[in-house]
């Protein structure tokens, strides 16, 4: 019988014949159909294989002729090609795990000076040299193409480190930074294949520039709550003003004001976003309670003006018909009435102002005329005249600045036209002293 129990020999089997490495389609022989040519059974049963170091025992076969012995010897060492085919297949194929391949190769070839076959042992050593050579590089490749990966990793992450530490140093973008820190946190996660030692100190300078920029952040808007809350104080206060002139009949000055107001609102800046605009409703309606109120007396003086306008336009058409030839004190009589009159009408629309005292004065000024030529033919005592005229222009003037000293600019320009008007009158008089 074969020494079928004897340690370190694998039990014969038979299993499927693969191709070998290579892709090639030769297979691999059954078993060595000369198994004479590698061993030989002696005459007590004493099997032997045949290496380059010379013959050496494999086992002792006694259950059959010489040749049975050689022919289930050579089956244990084609059930061991066998399995060295399988394992060269899935290294070439990239099925196997190098790893693997390589401790199996490296303890099949390690075994061979004592395996119990019979078959040509230096060519399957040689094999096994190969796949043993070829696993060794497999494993070198993967080794360089993890270190290649863990030297990506790490350069991935520096980078986003280092992006982290410019947006924690100067990024005042707010929003935007957060969404970036957002963002590097969940590609970091992703980033893999860095040592843990390396990782942690990445991740320490990544972890410090968020919290950097979060002090940062939270510093600026504890500024800027501040900054509103003394806005919301400072518009409280303009709001109190604006209300308390709501009711103010002093029109342009108020008016004045409320446009002060306005940029001094503006210069205060943005109260907290839940009250800055309850705040403007109640600063606009302070604003357009006061002017609204002013449109409506505007509106209404308008009115007034415009109606007081026609009334003199009425005035100036009967001014227009007196005629001071026919008789002089009659006209002048009937114009310091119409004059009177005009004066008790009051204002006119500022663009009438003009036209409309023009027409006047040129009706004073025809009348005055005539006068002025009948004093120079009747008048006995023109010097006389000369000086009470002089007289009437120094009181008048007198007037007029005791007005204008009083801040009454209306009664001291009305002062001036009647000292204008006596200073004509003098002149006239003192022309006609003369022509005598």
């Amino acid at each position: 019988m074969a020494d079928e129990n004897q340690p370190g020999v694998p039990a014969p089997h038979k299993m499927p014949l693969p191709h070998p490495p290579g892709g090639h389609d030769r297979p691999v022989p059954p078993a060595e159909p000369n198994p004479s040519r590698w061993g030989r059974v002696d005459d007590e049963g004493n099997v032997y294989v045949r290496t380059s170091d010379g013959e050496r025992t494999v086992g002792v076969w006694q259950a059959g002729t010489p040749e049975e012995g050689l022919l289930h010897y050579a089956r244990r060492f084609d059930d061991l090609r066998t399995e060295v085919e399988l394992l060269a297949t899935r290294l070439s194929s990239g099925a196997g795990d190098p790893k693997h391949a390589l401790a199996t190769a490296s303890q099949l070839r390690d075994s061979l000076p004592e395996a119990a076959v019979v078959g040509d042992l230096a060519a399957l050593g040689a094999q096994l040299d190969r796949i043993v050579e070829q696993a060794e590089g497999a494993l070198a490749n993967a080794k360089q193409e993890r270190e290649q990966a863990r030297s990506a990793a790490i350069g991935r992450k520096q980078a986003l480190a280092e992006e982290a530490e410019q947006i924690a140093a100067e990024s005042t973008q707010w929003k935007a930074a957060g969404d970036r820190l957002r963002a590097i946190l969940d590609e970091w996660k992703t980033v893999k294949g860095v040592d843990r030692k390396t990782d942690d100190e990445l991740w320490k300078r990544f972890s410090k520039a968020r919290e950097a920029f979060n002090r940062r952040r939270g510093s600026h808007f504890a500024e800027l709550d501040k900054q509103r809350a003394a806005a919301k104080g400072r518009k409280e206060e303009l709001i109190a003003e604006a209300e308390s002139l709501v009711d103010s009949s002093d029109w342009g000055p108020t008016a004045g004001r409320y446009k002060e107001l306005m940029a001094e609102w503006k210069a205060a800046g943005r109260a907290p976003k839940e009250t800055d605009d309850a705040l403007w409703q109640r600063f606009r309606a302070a604003q357009d309670k006061f002017f609204a109120r002013r449109s409506a007396v505007y509106s209404e003086r308008d009115a007034e003006f415009a109606a007081n306008a026609t009334r003199k336009e009425e005035l100036l058409t009967e001014a227009e018909k007196i005629d001071p030839a026919a008789n002089l004190d009659a006209a002048k009589a009937q114009l310091r009435r119409i004059q009177e009159q005009w004066d008790e009408i009051g204002k006119v629309p500022r663009e009438r102002i003009r036209e409309l005292d023009g027409r006047l004065k040129t009706v004073s000024d025809r009348i005055r005329e005539v006068e002025d030529s009948r004093w120079r033919r009747t008048d006995p005592e023109a010097q006389a005249r000369v000086d009470q005229f002089r007289e009437r222009v120094h009181q008048f003037e007198a007037q007029a600045e005791k007005a204008r000293a009083a801040g009454d600019e209306r009664r001291a320009k009305k002062a001036d036209e009647q000292a204008a008007q006596w200073r004509e009158w003098m002149e006239a008089a003192e022309r006609a002293v003369a022509d005598r």
